[in-house]
């Protein structure tokens, strides 16, 4: 092999490699699958704003799902917000040392309910592991990156 095949052959494992480490974030776009039916639920993009997660429904993908709802069980400054576009997703940071963000709330819109958040990006950053719990005691739902 020549110099110049040996030096984009290591430039594209390299961009390779920074690509996978870089998908190992909750930063994307999710789609949220019902923990009952199995079905999509909604999208969200989860973004960061200087090392704090932000995460809001882009769409709602459940069929007979009202695109013009409000969050009208929401008792904080999210209630009757329009539930496309709703902030779901507050506060998370990472955790030291490891591929989790914690520390923040997760909002479920259909209770108008707050949980403590952990997110866990699992199978490469393939997926988003979504814990919402109060004391301890919550569940965790595994949504799928889109992008």
């Amino acid at each position: 092999m020549n110099t110049w095949m040996k030096t984009c052959l290591t430039t594209g494992l390299l961009l390779a490699g920074g690509f996978a480490a870089a998908q190992m974030t909750p930063v994307g776009t999710w789609r949220s699958i019902d923990d009952e039916t199995k079905q999509p639920k909604a999208q969200i993009a989860i973004t960061d704003s200087g090392g704090v997660l932000t995460g809001r429904i882009e769409k709602l993908l459940r069929p007979g799902a009202d695109p013009n709802g409000v969050c009208d069980r929401c008792t904080d400054d999210r209630k009757d917000k329009p539930m496309v576009g709703l902030e779901i997703i507050r506060g998370a940071k990472k955790a030291e040392g490891k591929d989790v963000w914690e520390g923040g709330k997760i909002l479920d819109p259909e209770k108008g309910s707050t949980y403590a958040l952990r997110l866990t990006p699992i199978e490469g950053g393939a997926k988003l592991e979504v814990r919402g719990s109060v004391l301890g005691i919550g569940r965790t739902q595994t949504w799928v990156r889109v992008q």
